[in-house]
């Protein structure tokens, strides 16, 4: 008697705009090689996430007693630290939206007028409102000290 050995053949299937369904051929030789490449890798970094994980619940499980033993201080150091580190996170926020909103309004004056400064003529027109103004203090405060001293004189006779 012959063996007949029956042949199973595969077809690809068709959608109704004649594209295949399944592809014809297995996945390539690069992709069989990245996934023997990967695997090991892959296993190892699982391994490691698991003994981290097991030391960490193992620290913590350490770590509790002192935490309870030390909470009266923990506690307010914590708070302290919390708030101290907001506190210094809302001022830089509240920095960088000034410097920000300076910058927009600085932006829309520029725009507005049609003058369009360099640095170098910022810097030498901000001198000289600084020196105008210095000298406008100057001269209020001169006006002040007189009528001090003239009020001081009157007071004495």
């Amino acid at each position: 008697m012959a063996d007949r050995s029956q042949q199973l053949q595969v077809h690809p299937r068709y959608d109704p705009g004649g594209r295949a369904i399944m592809p014809e051929k297995g996945p390539s030789p690069s992709k069989v090689l990245a996934v023997v490449a990967m695997l090991p890798a892959g296993g190892t970094l699982l391994a490691l996430a698991g003994i981290t994980f097991l030391l960490s619940l193992i620290g913590l499980a350490v770590a509790t007693p002192v935490f309870i033993l030390f909470s009266p201080v923990i506690v307010p150091a914590a708070i302290t630290v919390g708030m101290a580190v907001t506190g210094f996170l809302t001022s830089g926020a509240f920095g960088l939206t000034a410097l920000s909103s300076l910058s927009r309004v600085a932006t829309y004056i520029r725009q507005a007028t049609g003058v369009s400064l360099s640095p170098e003529q910022m810097a030498e027109q901000a001198k000289r409102r600084m020196q105008e103004t210095a000298g406008y203090v100057g001269q209020k405060t001169k006006e002040t000290g007189q009528q001090i001293q003239s009020k001081a004189q009157e007071g004495r006779t």
